[in-house]
């Protein structure tokens, strides 16, 4: 039961009140100044206090800060006749929870009780009861969904109803989610094994084929560009949808959503693979046959990711643009501290990218650092890292900076990650790729219903390196080991972020365009 204390110098007239909030399953104590108010809170545990603004002797406003240093945190509803601005200031400066104006009503009391004290209950008892109702309506559209645009949309609604549930209480409903959520997954799986080779080698019409991370530039990207003085994209490595969702609220201030979309990451989703092919508007076979000096395969040692902007630059002069261009990548955190000071590059660039890889750093870190996966326990608390990452940011300031600018912005990732807990035995020789979502080597063995295979890498425009080999792709959240040290290798990857695979959160990527406030 709640315990309520009410402060009023004209408490006996307000006795019907009271015996209204006792109806109410509220035990209420009552005192007629302010005096006794505070010595009653500093000896009894009351879960509000409703607070005459208007007393002799000591004011309201006068005991609510004597209140508040006896209990910093403890909800105060200021009840007073007068609507005059200066009073209400005072008492909101003061961090009172609500005030209500005199003649009191019983009812718009007990509105005020409930939303400062069930308002968390009340919440999650609708927020459950909608969810409840909408549950049906997930499962059949996702048994309807027949293109990209429409697992995009679902994909948007389970993500919306994830961020929803998830400061619930009632954790069962949390979990139908999630297994709503997975088999989604398992269906959107099937529905890439049946289509993405038609997809990557044109066998269906233009229209049925996602935006992919071969032809988001020239279908997506360079046509905003066209559109605008000044735009800067800005591509987050490894960044989900439900982490954009999680971001955006921190940028309605500065700018306004002309688009909120997703396009198709290519397989492998993997930066070496998806960013490549993202920059140079070509799949990694293409790359490989036609810059052999630019591709290392897996097996390879070197970085695979170090010509971004020479493939950026070549694919704005093969479109016949003449842009000026500024491109930077930060890796580490002094990188961003030294694009700040130099932004005017920036802002006279008609185009410019900035790759920002924190995301994916922090993904890593995950895996390799004990306190940071107990900081991102589940889902919920990666997001609530990855907001917080983001308004400390030099990319927060940057983009603040580019909104009074007038610059239009595109923010986008190259590939998300997904959260892996089910372990698929496969064996290969010392070749073969170490990625836990999808692996490339000559002598795979594994069961063939556990996973996506490509027998032939040109099938779907994959290099096959200098040696014949095949690849394998992980379902949902299925993580790939080998049989050698095979429970070691378990309990230390279970439960964390990869990306490489097919699943909705690595293959539906967000992709937002961004008008200014500021002009």
């Amino acid at each position: 039961m709640n315990k309520i204390l009410w402060v009023d110098d004209e408490i006996e007239l307000l006795k019907p009140h009271v015996m209204f909030l006792t109806a109410k399953g509220y035990e209420v104590d009552t005192c007629n100044n302010g005096y006794d108010a505070v010595d009653m809170i500093g000896s009894t545990a009351y879960d509000l206090v409703i607070l005459d603004e208007m007393m002799p002797g000591m004011t309201g406003l006068e005991t609510l800060p004597l209140i508040k240093v006896a209990r910093p945190s403890l909800p105060v509803i200021m009840v007073t006749k007068s609507e005059e601005e200066n009073i209400m200031d005072k008492a909101i400066g003061s961090k009172i929870a609500d005030y209500i104006i005199k003649p009191v009503n019983p009812n718009q009391v007990l509105l005020s009780i409930k939303k400062n004290l069930h308002s968390q209950q009340l919440v999650t008892e609708q927020t459950t009861a909608d969810y409840r109702s909408e549950f049906g309506r997930i499962a059949a559209q996702q048994q309807a969904a027949t293109s990209f645009t429409e697992w995009g949309q679902l994909y948007r609604k389970i993500v919306g109803w994830e961020i929803e549930l998830a400061g619930s209480s009632d954790k069962s409903i949390g979990e139908v989610l999630g297994y709503q959520k997975n088999e989604a997954n398992q269906e959107f799986c099937k529905y890439i094994r049946r289509n993405y080779y038609d997809w990557i080698n044109r066998r269906v019409a233009d229209e049925d084929i996602p935006v992919m991370s071969h032809t988001l530039m020239r279908r997506r990207i360079l046509p905003e560009v066209d559109s605008a003085e000044h735009t800067t994209l800005i591509l987050i490595d490894n960044m989900r949808y439900d982490q954009w969702r999680t971001i955006e609220p921190l940028l309605r201030g500065y700018y306004d959503t002309e688009v909120d979309d997703f396009y198709c990451a290519i397989l492998p989703t993997a930066t070496q693979y998806a960013r490549n092919a993202l920059f140079s508007g070509l799949m990694p076979l293409a790359i490989d046959k036609l810059m052999p000096e630019k591709w290392l395969n897996d097996n390879e040692d070197g970085g695979k990711n170090m010509y971004e902007e020479e493939f950026l630059r070549r694919l704005i002069t093969q479109s016949g643009r003449n842009i000026k261009l500024s491109f930077d990548k930060l890796v580490r955190p002094e990188a961003g501290r030294k694009l700040l000071d130099n932004m005017q590059r920036i802002y006279d660039a008609r185009f410019s990218v900035i790759i920002y890889n924190f995301l994916d750093i922090l993904s890593h870190a995950r895996t390799e650092t004990d306190i940071i996966r107990d900081l991102t326990d589940d889902e919920a608390a990666f997001r609530s890292l990855t907001r917080s990452w983001f308004e400390h940011s030099e990319l927060y300031t940057m983009l603040k900076l580019l909104a009074e600018r007038g610059h239009k912005v595109i923010i986008t990732s190259d590939h998300g990650t997904i959260r892996v807990d089910n372990p698929v035995r496969v064996t290969g020789d010392r070749e073969t790729s170490p990625n836990l979502r999808y692996k490339t080597g000559r002598n795979l063995a594994y069961n063939a219903r556990d996973v996506y295979e490509v027998q032939r890498p040109e099938d779907v425009q994959l290099p096959s390196g200098r040696l014949t080999s095949s690849y394998i792709f992980a379902y949902n959240r299925d993580f790939l080991v080998y049989n050698n040290d095979a429970n070691k290798f378990i309990r230390y990857y279970k439960n964390t972020f990869q990306h490489g695979g097919i699943s909705m959160e690595e293959m539906i990527v967000p992709f937002v365009v961004l008008k200014s406030k500021g002009k």
